[in-house]
């Protein structure tokens, strides 16, 4: 069945509010050196989530990182699964959803967050046994 999700997943999460301008989301990802931020609404909830690669073209399109709030960039509604689901299953539903980032759910809390590049770091463990 393989490990639990739990296993590799990043437990601390940096989220951003929504209305965050793209400069305040750019400087929370540098400060914590992540490659991906939950967007919450005022409600708390999560609305979507915002990647490196979301800002890079955000930067490349020549727009200003100041006149853009998170919620403009963010994917809405992201893959979202539960900590005990198995990660080979996690990684099939990254490849069919075209995914790089899958927020990992205790109801409407994150309990962290899974890139791709986890999934080669546990490749590589299992290759060195």
């Amino acid at each position: 069945m393989g490990k639990p999700i739990s296993s590799i997943m990043h437990r601390t999460v940096s989220p951003v509010h929504m209305d965050d301008t793209i400069d305040i989301v750019e400087s929370v990802m540098n400060a914590h050196r992540i490659s991906s931020a939950p967007v919450y609404d005022d409600g708390g909830a999560v609305i979507g989530i915002i990647t490196t690669t979301d800002v890079v073209r955000h930067h490349a399109s020549g727009k200003e990182g100041r006149a853009t709030k998170a919620w403009e960039l963010c994917t809405y509604k992201p893959l979202q699964v539960s900590a005990d689901t198995p990660a080979p299953k996690v990684a099939e539903l990254m490849v069919e959803h075209r995914v790089h980032h899958v927020l990992v759910m205790e109801g409407r809390s994150v309990e962290g967050i899974v890139s791709a590049l986890d999934f080669v770091k546990l490749y590589l463990d299992e290759c060195r046994g």
